[in-house]
């Protein structure tokens, strides 16, 4: 058996990146038990360090796919965290969940964490499906992501409205028509709204 501690502590000397996140999970999944697996996750999550807790979150979106007690886990708990950088692995936890089950599987749950109320669970699909024509089942379905997207246009969350932005700006470059359709449509009287009309027109001409 690894000594967990040594991934730990190799964890905690890197700052920035998720590479070696992605690689320590990797590491421990190898080694060890599903079910050992999710009682680190839960237990390291408490980590006043956030690489460590970025360790869980990638853990439990791993897991999450068969149980429900991690998937709730992300949701309620992880989507808390005030750190950005866990959230960047909230959204890369989400996306792995919809891609072990499927993206078509998945609209349920899509549908359900982009209604939230709270704007790090939305954002967790609008940033971690990114690209989203570039997911199976949304390259055939281009129209239902935008809608998805673009609900939230107005949210008072500007992390959110940025991914909202970014995400539609990326869906222009193959499907222009569709994104410039979308934009006609908005009213930008609010200084929020253009913004985001801003990011997601970049490339419309």
């Amino acid at each position: 058996m690894m000594e967990i501690n040594d991934i730990l502590c190799r964890i905690l000397q890197i700052e920035h990146g998720f590479q070696h996140i992605i690689d320590g999970a990797n590491q421990i999944f190898s080694a060890y038990s599903k079910e050992q697996c999710l009682n680190f996750a839960f237990e390291w999550f408490k980590s006043k360090d956030y690489q460590v807790r970025m360790l869980a979150t990638t853990m439990l979106g791993r897991l999450a796919n068969e149980d429900n007690n991690a998937l709730c886990f992300l949701k309620e708990q992880v989507s808390k965290d005030s750190n950005w950088r866990v959230q960047e692995m909230l959204a890369k936890a989400f996306d792995e969940v919809c891609k072990l089950r499927g993206y078509e599987k998945s609209v349920p749950l899509i549908e359900e964490w982009i209604n939230d109320n709270n704007p790090n669970v939305i954002r967790a699909v609008t940033e971690g499906l990114r690209i989203w024509t570039s997911r199976p089942f949304f390259k055939e379905h281009p129209i239902m992501a935008i809608a998805l997207i673009s609900k939230h246009k107005g949210n008072e969350s500007e992390y959110l409205r940025k991914s909202v932005g970014n995400a539609l700006r990326d869906i222009s470059k193959k499907f222009p028509e569709l994104i410039k359709e979308e934009l006609d449509s908005w009213d930008v009287k609010s200084k929020e709204i253009q913004k985001v009309y801003k990011l997601a027109s970049k490339f419309i001409k």
